[in-house]
């Protein structure tokens, strides 16, 4: 069996060093008092990574997990949350508001864009009594980029928290935790930073800590309660048994991250270069502005069924990209050139791929994707 090349928006290729850190011989988490320490080093250097003097901790379970774990942990009943949607998963976040009773209220601005900050701005000056609101920095399904720049303080303007998912930009797009005024981060170790996945990355600010404890009724979960963690220190007691070798991976990741420092210049280059060999192709590109650097997401052209595309990319050149789903299902492919995938040959093999199995199925270049890459890379 040929390797695979995994060129999907997450989970990402993991570097070689990654999986060897996994097989380092395990201890028992919960009583070794090293690993405590190790633990706290790792969410340390996670914690410079993202710019923030704020807490940072690893959560047992996949990106999704703290995105639950944020509502969860804030949302009391009758809470009203601003749920900012320009996309499948800035819309996905009514859903854990209003599993654990709060009122969510959906703010839309087109999914083909970053989010209007016009529309953002004219409803507040209007209706700002929220306890929080969600924001999505890269939509994936869509490849939208939100700028939480703007974003956040705005919303803070008006004294509302802000909840930020970044699973699918965070280490690929610039992210100022503290100077944006961001009071929950949430990112995933299977995107930029190329660790297997499994873990949950949260950044929590005082702001944060004390709504969670100022509530008027106990939060409704144990899993996806961000206080269990509060003084894991210092106690030197996790509230279950943490995944010790998914942790040893994490901590390497984080190393190569922050050793890369050209990652964000990186991934600028590979995202633009591929936009552009994709308009000067007979593709088109979903989104009209927002264009996120860790993925791109391409029309699938009329008459061309995405499954077979994809299927045919896999059997014959084993290049592993995605479709999407939900209501793009069938609609969209999706490059996912982020962390291990974010690289030249990479990239440029993948476009080569794609071309050749949409050239079978009789759609016709005048140019090559890969050489247009490569020439706007120069």
């Amino acid at each position: 069996m040929k390797e695979m090349l995994i060129i999907t928006p997450g989970p990402t290729a993991v570097a070689e060093n990654v999986r060897l850190a996994r097989a380092k011989v395990t201890t028992n988490p919960d009583i070794d008092l090293e690993f405590y320490d190790f633990y706290k080093r790792t969410c340390d250097k996670l914690a410079q990574f993202l710019k923030t003097k704020n807490d940072l901790r690893i959560l047992a379970g996949e990106g999704i997990l703290g995105l639950e774990a944020a509502c969860a942990s804030l949302t009391e009943s009758g809470d009203r949350v601003l749920v900012l949607d320009n996309g499948i998963f800035g819309h996905g976040f009514a859903e854990f508001v209003e599993l654990y009773g709060g009122q969510a209220l959906l703010l839309q601005s087109s999914e083909k864009e970053a989010f209007d900050i016009e529309i953002l701005e004219k409803f507040l000056e209007k209706d700002h009594d929220f306890k929080y609101a969600t924001i999505v920095h890269c939509d994936t399904p869509s490849g939208v980029l939100n700028d939480l720049s703007k974003i956040c303080p705005l919303l803070k303007k008006y004294g509302i928290l802000t909840v930020v998912d970044s699973v699918a930009a965070m280490g690929g797009e610039d992210l100022q935790v503290d100077n944006w005024q961001i009071d929950i981060a949430l990112g995933g170790s299977q995107k930029v930073l190329s660790a297997p996945p499994g873990l949950t990355i949260v950044s929590i600010s005082p702001l944060a800590y004390q709504a969670m404890e100022n509530r008027q009724s106990p939060i409704a979960s144990f899993y996806c309660n961000l206080l269990t963690f509060k003084d894991y220190y210092e106690k030197k007691w996790f509230p279950y048994t943490m995944p010790i070798s998914d942790i040893y991976g994490l901590d390497q990741a984080v190393d190569n991250i922050l050793f890369d420092q050209e990652i964000l210049k990186r991934h600028a280059m590979i995202g633009k270069a591929t936009r552009k060999a994709i308009k000067n192709s007979p593709l088109e590109l979903y989104l009209q502005n927002g264009y996120s650097n860790t993925v791109s997401v391409i029309k699938v052209p009329n008459g061309l069924n995405d499954q077979e595309l994809l299927r045919k990319m896999r059997q014959d050149y084993q290049v592993m990209i995605t479709g999407s789903f939900d209501r793009l299902a069938g609609k969209v492919l999706r490059i996912g050139h982020m962390g291990e995938n974010a690289r030249t040959s990479k990239v440029a093999y993948s476009l080569y791929a794609l071309q050749k199995v949409l050239e079978e199925s009789g759609l016709k270049f005048e140019t090559s994707l890969q050489e247009d890459f490569l020439q706007a890379l120069k």
